[in-house]
């Protein structure tokens, strides 16, 4: 955007195109740019409901996201209004480093027993994925993850977009460009697929039963 306003831009895993000034509605961006969104900001209750699922005794949710990232400041507003129809006392874990990540979930998981974590991904929560896990095995803590990248040291489970699909349908937009389309008048696109990941063998370690209704709706599970 920077560096030009007519070369058409088609973008991919972007949580809040509005929001990042990057279009000016979802339906006609009116730009140069178009393409699509990675997550909806409902999804936010949608973690909250897939945890209190897999671990029906949690009372006490601690949601980790970054204070600066627009999409995350959605999914909190989201997971808060989900909170009291599940029965959660919801406790918002702003994280912007490395350090605050291990205090804060320290300090969380110490406050009050019956407790998990909802994750939301961002570069930093990424780049820390291995020390997150960890802290959610040593303090007995059920997660859940916004991306799949949590699943490979251990996560719990995971719902988030399938990334490939995105690829896939942004590849579809650039075929429409090239033949004439306008970005502008072409509508930015939310996902259409999330794929639901549950680690098992995890699950058997926080001494959880993944109840059928989520072994069926799985789109893999790690054991």
């Amino acid at each position: 955007m920077q560096e030009t306003r007519t070369i058409p831009i088609v973008f991919v895993f972007i949580g809040d195109p509005i929001g990042s000034g990057y279009a000016a509605t979802i339906a006609r961006p009116g730009g140069n740019l178009t393409g699509f969104s990675n997550f909806e900001a409902p999804i936010g209750g949608k973690w909250l409901e897939m945890l209190k699922e897999i671990a029906p005794t949690t009372k006490r949710i601690g949601f980790v996201y970054h204070p600066a990232a627009s999409p995350h400041r959605q999914f909190l507003k989201a997971a808060e209004a989900s909170s009291p129809s599940l029965g959660l006392g919801l406790t918002a874990i702003p994280v912007t480093a490395v350090t605050e990540i291990e205090t804060l979930i320290m300090a969380f998981a110490k406050a009050g027993s019956d407790s998990a974590i909802a994750v939301a991904p961002h570069a930093l929560t990424l780049g820390a994925g291995n020390l997150i896990t960890q802290l959610a095995a040593d303090h007995r803590l059920p997660a859940i993850y916004g991306d799949r990248h949590f699943m490979r040291s251990g996560g719990l489970m995971c719902f988030g977009i399938n990334m490939p699909d995105q690829l896939r349908r942004a590849g579809a937009y650039v075929d429409l460009i090239l033949k004439g389309a306008k970005p502008a008048q072409l509508p930015i696109q939310l996902p259409t697929r999330y794929d639901m990941v549950i680690n098992t063998k995890t699950a058997k370690v926080l001494g959880l039963t993944v109840p059928p209704s989520l072994l069926a709706r799985a789109d893999e599970l790690i054991e």
